[in-house]
């Protein structure tokens, strides 16, 4: 299939300079604004697809894991992590990751996020799945991305030399002659003199985008992750690597057969505090499945829940948790106690009907230990990066952890490398003109596509089919520039390159399971997948570098 190369848009009916241009406001983009501004004087733009309080980190109900309790280690938490990655892990950057880590959550904690305390004013830890400790790190109970996004933006609404762009939507990265990042093509929905299709020249941006959940029918992910910053960088020419290894969270409550979008997400901090999956008959299934039972890393889990509902023509199974009492509920689990109320669903009595949705994209924009594409100038950050911490399988609770390291680690090479702020004056070779849109239409059409051949379990024979419904899709005539076009073809271009590298992993590791090739093959599949979108507008994915 033939993807744009380019949006069409039209013409920037305004402009701006800035030194570094930030795009998302989750922790990865707050923790870079936050760094940038406080070691230097650079120009910095934020710019945020909804109100700068709103990113993804919000959603985020179970912790940032760090080895910050008595008997942990950072060796420690590197074997979980590794061990869950399943042999594609980076080593190194996952030890940037848990040697870094413990002092980014002090600082955290200092700047003033809040988080949950036992009596004698240490941290209150709690265990999810894949950790062999007690390092997850919460705030009001459940309500640890809120807080956490809640301190960042109060400190960063008072740096000095941040402007802030609520309500825009990255379009396109410009380049200069050489190739180098030089700044980036936005629709504001906003008022006054930015509003519309503008461009800010600058001499570095951060994509710190979020997810690209929402090519999926049934997802944790807010309405925002559309793959806005992946699709930007595989149109700018940057290596998207691993984009198979889509995380699906085992417990999602089931809210019925023809439910949509956005899903309630029941913590996996839920099963660390006891909880346990059953099904139609009681029957406890996880134990047999893996030594850490109902805490397994959660392909394993999503897989068995999958495996136990195919036997029994079951359309979900169960969580248990009526062992916790009323008062745990409202004291740990406040935000989902609150959810499942509204639901109809008192888990204090009744049992949770849950199923696996789309959670975490574990690939991304490819990116070295600084946070650097391959690209020069552009930096990825958070979901939208793949730095290799997380593997074919993300551990509980890294993605915090990986946006407040990585961001920092971002924020130190822009200050480096930029020094003093300066006029931008780059001659840009971006000047072509764009290509067609797909029609928001079919968004419904590519989510079904890719629920029913490129969900938990795959096969060529589906995701034959989905790589041909997308091409379909790609080809059709071109739609009118809007904000949901371009996100429906942002959609399009990520699922076409998700389902391509998905097809030559011919192999079953951490999240991504090929049921016609079910076992994981370390002589020929321990390597990355890189993707990028050739001059002529097709994806092209190869072997990367790994120890296969």
């Amino acid at each position: 299939m033939t993807l744009p190369r380019r949006l069409a848009a039209p013409e920037p009916g305004w402009t701006a300079e800035a030194d570094v241009v930030i795009v998302g406001s989750g922790i990865a983009g707050l923790t870079t604004a936050l760094h940038v501004a406080r070691h230097s004087a650079l120009r910095i733009m934020l710019v945020t697809k909804d109100v700068l309080a709103a990113g993804s980190t919000r959603w985020a109900q179970g912790g940032i894991a760090a080895a910050l309790g008595a008997g942990d280690s950072p060796e420690d938490h590197f074997t979980d992590t590794v061990a869950a990655g399943a042999g594609v892990c980076d080593e190194a950057a996952v030890r940037v990751l848990v040697r870094e880590g413990p002092a980014a959550v002090r600082e955290l904690a200092q700047i003033g996020a809040r988080f949950d305390r036992a009596r004698d004013g240490a941290l209150s830890l709690t265990r999810e799945g894949g950790h062999h400790r007690d390092r997850i790190a919460h705030a009001g109970g459940d309500a640890t991305g809120a807080e956490i996004e809640r301190a960042l933006v109060t400190r960063v609404l008072d740096a000095t030399g941040v402007e802030v762009i609520e309500h825009a939507l990255v379009l396109d990265l410009l380049r200069d002659v050489t190739g180098a990042v030089a700044g980036l093509t936005l629709h504001v929905m906003g008022e006054g003199r930015r509003d519309g299709v503008g461009a800010i020249r600058s001499r570095a941006v951060v994509l710190a985008t979020g997810g690209i959940g929402q090519v999926f029918a049934s997802t944790t992910n807010p309405s925002v992750s559309t793959g806005d910053g992946v699709g930007a960088a595989l149109r700018a020419g940057a290596v998207v690597r691993d984009l198979e290894f889509v995380q699906f969270h085992p417990t999602v409550a089931w809210l019925g057969t023809h439910s949509r979008g956005q899903q309630p997400l029941v913590s996996e901090a839920v099963r660390g505090e006891g909880a346990f999956l059953v099904d139609d008959a009681g029957a406890r299934f996880m134990q047999g499945e893996h030594e850490l039972a109902d805490l397994a890393p959660r392909d394993v889990v999503a897989k068995a829940i999958l495996r136990r509902m195919r036997e029994t023509a079951a359309e979900h199974v169960w969580l248990d948790a009526r062992a916790f009492g009323a008062e745990k509920w409202r004291v740990r689990f406040p935000t989902i106690h609150a959810t499942l109320l509204s639901l109809g669903i008192d888990p204090v009595r009744e049992l949770i009907p849950v199923v696996p949705a789309s959670h975490y994209a574990s690939g991304g924009v490819g990116t070295d230990l600084r946070g650097e594409s391959s690209v020069r100038g552009l930096f990825v950050c958070g979901e939208s990066a793949c730095t290799g911490v997380h593997g074919a399988n993300r551990l509980a609770s890294n993605s915090l952890l990986e946006g407040l390291v990585f961001g920092r680690r971002i924020a130190d090479t822009v200050v480096s490398r930029l020094r003093e702020p300066t006029s931008v004056t780059a001659e840009l070779a971006d000047c072509r003109d764009g290509d067609g849109l797909v029609d928001d239409e079919a968004r419904p059409q590519l989510q079904q596509l890719m629920s029913r051949h490129v969900g938990v379990l795959r096969d060529l024979k589906g995701l034959d089919e989905a790589e041909r419904g997308l091409a379909e899709l790609a080809a059709a005539p071109g739609a009118e520039p809007t904000t949901e076009n371009w996100e429906a073809t942002n959609l399009v271009t990520v699922a076409a390159a998700l389902v391509q590298a998905a097809r030559l992993r011919e192999e079953t590791r951490g999240s991504h399971w090929r049921d016609d090739f079910p076992d994981r093959d370390d002589e020929h599949w321990r390597v990355h997948l890189d993707t990028t979108l050739t001059a002529d507008g097709t994806l092209a994915t190869a072997r990367g570098v790994g120890d296969g």
